[in-house]
């Protein structure tokens, strides 16, 4: 696995309204610029997503792949390729959160492998910009609610 992009940012929101927004994926096409459709396959006992389908377009990394998902309580949540895409082989990331009370510190991490070729250098840039509008986005969709 290659190594990792990993970002942070602060919400001006707590734990569970951070978990909320993270877990509606309907919604990311309006908020995660690189999302362009997520839909939950599956769902586990507790009523969160265990599986969805998503299709991305970031640039150089444009497919279609589904996504298995480790809620981790309030903390965050994991999540690796169950099916991978046509370019897509692995993806693995998570959020995860801290703090207390009104502001909740986000961390987000991803690694991607291709089954195409690509250099490092744009695959690593493709991953910051996917890392980074996804923060951007979830820190505005959460303040903004």
């Amino acid at each position: 696995m290659a190594d990792r992009t990993t970002s942070s940012t602060t919400v001006s929101a707590g734990r569970a309204d951070v978990m909320a927004v993270i877990a509606d994926f309907p919604a990311y096409p309006e908020w995660a610029g690189q999302v362009k459709s997520a839909e939950v396959v599956s769902t586990g006992p507790d009523g969160r997503p265990r599986q969805v389908r998503f299709a991305l377009d970031a640039g150089p990394i444009s497919d279609t792949y589904t996504l298995g998902y480790t809620w981790h309580d309030d903390d965050g949540v994991s999540w690796q390729v169950v099916e991978p895409g046509k370019m897509v082989s692995d993806l693995r990331g998570s959020y995860r959160l801290a703090g207390t009370g009104s502001d909740t510190e986000v961390t987000y991490e991803l690694t991607v492998d291709l089954s195409v070729p690509m250099i490092g250098l744009i695959k690593r840039k493709a991953e910051k910009v996917i890392v980074d509008t996804a923060l951007k986005g979830l820190k505005k969709r959460v303040e903004g609610r």
